[in-house]
C-alpha cells in the first residue's frame, strides 16, 4: 500500500506545474483508482490541487484505464503472448451476465472494489459492444468517483482546522479498507467461478 504515498509525494514534487499534477493524477489512477480519487480530495481541499484539475485528471486517468482493461481483454482473445495476463477460468462466468445484461453489470462492478478488472478485461475478452461499454463505463466514472471525490474533498475541508495532518492517516485508514474489501471481492469472485456459480455483483442483480 505504498501507492498512495508515492502519489501523495509525486504531487508535492511537481509543485504548481498543472500538467504535471495532472499527470501524477492520471498515472495514480492507472495504479489504484479509489485511494487515489481520495487522496487527491483531501489534496484538493487543502488548496495543493485545483478542483478542476483534479477531477478532469481523475475521469481521464479512469476511462483511460477502463479502455485499458477492455483493450488488454480484446488483444488477450486471439493474441497467445497477451494472453498469459488474463485468466481465461476467471474470466469465464462473466460471459452470460456479460451477454444477458451487459451494461448493467459493466455499471455495476464499478461500485465494488475489486470487480472492475475481471469484469472490463471479459468484456473486451469476449469482444463485447465497445460503445455501449465505453458509455457506461463513463457514466459509472461520473457518478462513483465524483461522489467519492467530493467526499474526501469535503472530510478534508470539514477536519482541517482540528485534525490537520491526522487527515492523511484517516483518509490512508479509509484506503487501506478499499483494499482489502477489493482483495474480499476478487476472491469471491474466484470462488465462485470454481463453483460454477456468478460474479457477486451480476448474482446481487
Amino acid at each position: 500500500m505504498a501507492i498512495p504515498s508515492f502519489v501523495v509525494h509525486l504531487i508535492g514534487a511537481v509543485g504548481g506545474n498543472t500538467p504535471l499534477v495532472a499527470l501524477a493524477i492520471v498515472l495514480g489512477t492507472f495504479l489504484l483508482e479509489d485511494p487515489t480519487t481520495v487522496l487527491v480530495g483531501v489534496l484538493a481541499a487543502d488548496g495543493q490541487i485545483g478542483v478542476m484539475t483534479a477531477l478532469l485528471s481523475l475521469y481521464a486517468g479512469i476511462v483511460l484505464g477502463d479502455l485499458g482493461l477492455y483493450g488488454l481483454g480484446w488483444l488477450a482473445s486471439s493474441h497467445p503472448r497477451l494472453a498469459r495476463f488474463v485468466d481465461h477460468e476467471f474470466v469465464a462466468p462473466f460471459r452470460v451476465w456479460l451477454e444477458s445484461r451487459y451494461a448493467l453489470t459493466i455499471f455495476s462492478a464499478r461500485f465494488i472494489p475489486g470487480l472492475r478488472l475481471p469484469t472490463y478485461t471479459a468484456s473486451g475478452f469476449f469482444r463485447s459492444s465497445l460503445s455501449t461499454f465505453f458509455v457506461t463505463a463513463i457514466g459509472a466514472t461520473l457518478i462513483w468517483t465524483t461522489g467519492l471525490f467530493y467526499g474526501s474533498y469535503w472530510f478534508g475541508s470539514f477536519t482541517n482546522e482540528w485534525l490537520g495532518w491526522v487527515r492523511y492517516g484517516i483518509a490512508f485508514v479509509f484506503v487501506v479498507i478499499l483494499f482489502f474489501v477489493g482483495r474480499h471481492n476478487l476472491r469471491a469472485s474466484r470462488v465462485a467461478k470454481e463453483k460454477g456459480g456468478a460474479p457477486p455483483h451480476a448474482a446481487a442483480s
